[in-house]
């Protein structure tokens, strides 16, 4: 058998649960009629609860009508990029389906970037509206983007009114400008009456995330609302014992990020779904409303897990009841994995996707998981290994590089011709996405996870560039040079290191500690180094660059 025959086989199916069907028929609609129709179905359940308020599906869907309309008066055309630059809240949800509705494609910002990090996205996107929190206007301001518009929102106008009262941070300053709107002036101008927009679902972006490869600035991710719908559809049929308007999702994983907007956000709500929405992870009050509100989903990362094995609180929860608790993002220890076990008496189901594939493409099965397996690959998508170099596809059990096909796999870079052709791979009438990331398939289909483009650094869940570090350390008058690299913690998924080397006179002068606030100032608080060694010299590659791969084959110990 060609090795090609060996994937397009499926040999995983046979291990997919009662219920799970081998192929989801689906329609491609826009994104937002997802939740139109729950709204229809459930307009009096609660949506979301947020510390403690309930907002019903009836209530959001009124708010997203109305921002829709607002940001159509305020010039918002189909086709436009909105930013989000927002927390976990109400007004993630009700900004992302409102830009939506208005035609135009969401473009969401990490709340912990910095204003030199925030104009990059917004100038690479062209968004020339932007929705932020309030604390986080002064980074807007200061990143000197041109923009038509911004709206600013603050945590507080959905906290409960008990929660309002003891809730003792006021809403930040901003000052009055041409421009600048606050959220709930807009909610109460406008009418719920959307723009009329005409959506070509196989055509027409829906989002925007920020994504990156091995080098350079991060790159935009065009999703479709094909794309998008498709991933939802195929997230839904992969769990058949979730019952639509039943089941309860504990919402922590950030927005702003695919994982967080695809599996939680856009699949807890168009199902109908209760998220209890945090705008942190703060442990102590997610083990509480698992509880409180007899949670029936937890998404989670493996440093979370890495965390709650060991918390003191994490017996309060009887996670056994539990329909899932799923990792993503990043690979799991098999050591947080028998913790966890011997710990909670459940399992920790580990799956795997990218931003470029609208979050998920594999998953264990529920009543099979595999350990170091991030599973099979889910309805409709085709996996398989390619010879890196060469391109061939390998035969099961080689090493190589996984290939992706499938509905939700994206259209390509944003304004990268080059990188999206670099990164596709035709082969007999289907598009492969070339992933980067080295896998093996074995004999029953299960993928296992062997390495990752080493420049790309997954440190808390993040994905951190090893060039955006060394930049910021190259900015330092006394570095001359510096290479930065992952090293393996059960904790942090990986440590980040920067090896340093320093002028001539500043040797014994600069210390770890300045470094690091210099980092500090100038990147977002999770791409700041966890460890700065000093050096005299580095080892480079025959064309003078410096040789990341012997950096890290001389790490042991951090």
């Amino acid at each position: 058998m060609e090795p090609l025959q060996a994937y397009l086989a499926k040999p995983w199916l046979k291990f997919y649960p009662p219920g799970v069907p081998h192929v989801v028929d689906f329609e491609a609609k826009p994104v937002f009629q997802l939740f139109d129709e729950a709204a229809a179905r459930w307009p009096k359940r609660d949506a979301l609860v947020f510390y403690g308020r309930g907002i019903t599906y009836g209530e959001l869907h009124d708010a997203i009508d109305r921002l829709a309309c607002a940001l159509a008066d305020l010039g918002v055309k189909k086709g436009d990029r909105v930013a989000l630059y927002l927390v976990n809240s109400p007004q993630f949800v009700i900004a992302w389906f409102a830009a939506l509705k208005a035609g135009a494609v969401v473009t969401s910002i990490s709340p912990l970037y910095t204003s030199h990090e925030v104009r990059y996205q917004l100038e690479d996107s062209g968004a020339r509206v932007i929705i932020c929190q309030d604390i986080l206007y002064e980074k807007v301001a200061k990143s000197g983007a041109a923009l038509d518009a911004a709206v600013v929102t603050s945590v507080s106008e959905y906290l409960s009114p008990l929660k309002r009262l003891f809730n003792r941070s006021a809403p930040a300053r901003v000052p009055s400008a041409p421009g600048v709107h606050w959220l709930q002036d807009l909610l109460k101008k406008y009418p719920a009456r959307p723009p009329p927009i005409s959506i070509d679902p196989a055509k027409d972006l829906a989002a925007l995330p920020y994504t990156g490869g091995t080098t350079g600035h991060p790159k935009g991710v065009m999703l479709t609302h094909a794309n998008m719908v498709a991933a939802e559809k195929l997230a839904r049929s992969i769990y058949p014992d979730f019952v639509p308007g039943k089941e309860v999702v504990i919402a922590f994983l950030p927005f702003f990020h695919i994982y967080g907007q695809v599996v939680i956000m856009l699949s807890g709500l168009s199902q109908g779904n209760l998220l209890v929405l945090f705008t942190s992870p703060d442990t102590e009050a997610i083990l509480t409303a698992i509880e409180r509100y007899q949670a029936t989903a937890f998404y989670g990362v493996p440093t979370l897990f890495e965390y709650l094995k060991d918390h003191k609180d994490t017996d309060k929860v009887n996670w056994r009841r539990l329909k899932l608790v799923l990792s993503g993002a990043d690979t799991l220890h098999e050591s947080t994995t028998k913790g966890w076990s011997r710990r909670t008496g459940s399992n920790i189901i580990e799956g795997y996707g990218m931003s470029e594939t609208c979050a998920m493409s594999h998953v264990n099965p529920m009543q099979r998981p595999k350990a170091g397996s991030f599973g099979c690959p889910i309805p409709n998508v085709l996996a398989a290994v390619i010879d890196p170099e060469t391109l061939a596809f390998a035969p099961p059990g080689q090493i190589g590089e996984l290939v992706l096909s499938g509905p939700s796999v994206m259209s390509g870079y944003w304004r990268k011709p080059d990188e999206t052709a670099h990164t596709f791979l035709e082969h007999e009438g289907r598009r492969w996405l070339r992933t980067g990331d080295i896998v093996r398939m074995d004999e029953e289909g299960y993928f296992h996870f062997f390495d990752r483009c080493k420049d790309l650094i997954k440190c808390k869940g993040y994905s951190v560039f090893a060039k955006d570090v060394e930049e910021v350390l190259y900015a330092h008058p006394q570095v001359k040079a510096a290479g930065v690299i992952g090293v393996p913690d059960p904790a942090l998924g990986e440590k980040i290191k920067a090896i340093v080397v320093l002028q001539a006179d500043a040797r014994g002068k600069v210390n770890e500690d300045e470094l690091k606030a210099y980092c500090r100032e100038r990147l977002a608080e999770y791409k700041v180094p966890q460890v700065i060694e000093f050096r005299g010299e580095l080892p480079r590659t025959d064309v003078g660059k410096v040789s990341r791969r012997e950096l890290r084959d001389d790490q042991t110990t951090v």
